[in-house]
């Protein structure tokens, strides 16, 4: 009898935990502004034409860059580098 008193406990909790972790607003990714945007490294290529000359690879943007809403153009020169 003990028994099932905790186990209904202990599963009460745990779905009451997970319930507020996922229900919760703060695990929401949201986009940062685009002026606190800053390049990686210095720039390496001076565009996405340059990058594909020089070798051969198109360029591509990562899933979170397409997520945040980003051109291919702020996702390049965030990887990348402008000044």
């Amino acid at each position: 009898m003990t028994d099932n008193k905790t186990l209904e406990m202990l599963m009460s909790l745990i779905d009451g935990a997970f319930s507020n972790h996922y229900s919760s607003k703060e695990n929401e990714i949201t986009p940062a502004p685009k002026e606190e945007i800053t390049p990686k490294t210095p720039a390496l290529y001076e565009s996405i034409e340059d990058y594909t000359a020089k070798t051969g690879k198109r360029f591509r943007m990562t899933k979170d860059q397409k997520n945040l809403g980003m051109t291919r153009e702020e996702a390049f020169n965030l990887t990348f580098g402008e000044y």
